[in-house]
């Protein structure tokens, strides 16, 4: 179930738990996410409100490691100010964190995007080389980021079943058992564990800041290589590739990734509008391309 979450509801909350910054004003911010509703409090913050239980657990977990994270990454990440508790009939506790500013990523927006593509790429290198030893595993919290693709394998071939005659199933499939005939050998690293263009934010066309971690745990990388087809471009995935340095298997799991996602909202088992579905398809496009390129 989703909460009605308002600026109503938010103030309220301020109000009662942080009277400090109950005079600033609270408005929408102008592109929200579907996990968490956001809103400005006053120039220099925002406030962050899971909208579903299963998302309510993202917000301790990035309290607790946030602080711990940022120092070693070479672009800034959401800096938790305070922690919010349930009250005023909303259920689950809530961030408030300091404003970063930058626009969401487009096409049209970063000035090179093989240098997006390498910036964004040496932002992983120096996340998978954290320290992960005491980080959150993958698991339900975290939708399994980081975890076995086989979590997925049955859904994804319902998905397969369900679009035969509308989509190239036969490629679709090779990818699929590529993508599931290995697995990450090596100590588990630090995810992102939803690296969309959404959550990577641009300032004088260059990307400037990494944002949302609700989804961030250790194991494989995997899942944080699906951008390369969801979003870059030819010259962007291949410099974003260039610069990580993992194996063809990993990547492998990656297109799988970036597949599994495709596959469930083409089929209409995860509700999108029209222009993801024209998104989802042109990703969907790129992985298979990738695939026969290999």
């Amino acid at each position: 179930m989703t909460l009605p979450i308002d600026a109503a509801l938010v103030r309220r909350l301020v109000a009662a738990q942080f009277p400090q910054w109950a005079h600033l004003p609270i408005s929408p911010v102008a592109v929200s996410g579907w996990d968490n509703r956001t809103f400005h409090l006053g120039d220099a913050m925002t406030v962050r409100l899971p909208s579903a239980a299963h998302y309510a657990a993202q917000v301790e977990k990035e309290q607790r490691w946030l602080p711990k994270l940022a120092p070693h990454l070479p672009l800034p990440i959401p800096q938790p100010l305070a922690m919010g508790a349930p009250a005023a009939s909303y259920p689950w506790h809530w961030s408030i964190y300091r404003w970063r500013d930058g626009a969401p990523a487009t096409l049209e927006g970063i000035a090179d995007l093989r240098a997006f593509g390498t910036a964004l790429a040496e932002f992983l290198v120096a996340l998978q080389q954290i320290d992960a030893g005491d980080g959150p595993p993958a698991g339900v919290q975290n939708f399994h980021r980081g975890g076995a693709l086989a979590v997925y394998d049955a859904e994804t071939r319902r998905a397969l079943h369900d679009l035969a005659g509308k989509i190239d199933t036969a490629t679709a499939t090779a990818v699929w058992d590529a993508a599931l005939a290995s697995s990450w050998q090596a100590p588990p690293v630090w995810i992102h564990g939803d690296v969309a263009a959404s959550n990577l934010l641009v300032e004088d066309g260059k990307l400037c800041a990494v944002i949302d971690f609700g989804s961030c745990g250790v194991g494989d990388p995997a899942c944080d290589l699906v951008i390369a087809w969801t979003f870059l471009t030819d010259a962007g995935r291949a410099a974003f590739r260039a610069a990580l340095p993992l194996d063809a298997a990993t990547w492998a799991r990656g297109r799988g990734w970036a597949l599994w996602k495709a596959l469930i909202l083409l089929a209409g088992h995860v509700q999108s509008s029209a222009i993801e579905a024209s998104r989802t398809q042109r990703a969907l496009d790129a992985v298979l391309a990738d695939h026969h390129a290999r």
